[in-house]
């Protein structure tokens, strides 16, 4: 994915990543039970005529779901020991491929996180989600992983 931010783009990424990732970091550190290493591709989640909504759409599309993730498989010792052993980093990108789960990969320790920043979003001035991508068969929950769909 080329390199597009401009002025806007370049201020908003680094407000983000300097005023909400740490408490976003911090969160989910706390949910696994210990410092997950976290590689963020700062310049890849900024995408043209989205800079104002960073602060909404990030989270949402990233930190929350690892969170939620990290929380659910460190609810106990046992996960928290399961995480602490299996997961050696966490990459968090857009290469502009991947606007579902199939983004989300897990191998030799790696989790990547790869989803545009800017599909699937729900946006606080309409309240409705913002989906750029259409239904497409296999894409339904339950359907075989060779069905699916980027």
């Amino acid at each position: 994915m080329e390199d597009q931010m401009g002025l806007a783009e370049r201020r908003s990424v680094e407000r983000f990543k300097n005023e909400d990732y740490p408490g976003w970091k911090a969160r989910i550190d706390e949910a696994a039970g210990f410092e997950v290493p976290i590689e963020v591709a700062w310049e890849e989640l900024a995408v043209p005529d989205y800079a104002d909504s960073y602060a909404e759409y990030f989270p949402q599309v990233y930190f929350q779901p690892l969170l939620d993730a990290f929380g659910a498989f460190g609810a106990d010792d046992m996960g928290r020991d399961a995480l602490r052993e299996g997961v050696v980093k966490v990459v968090v990108r857009n290469t502009d491929e991947y606007f579902s789960p199939s983004g989300i990969s897990f191998a030799e320790g790696v989790l990547m996180f790869d989803h545009k920043s800017e599909s699937n979003t729900i946006t606080s001035r309409s309240g409705r989600r913002r989906c750029r991508a259409s239904w497409k068969p296999g894409s339904e929950p339950g359907a075989p992983a060779y069905a699916s769909t980027r």
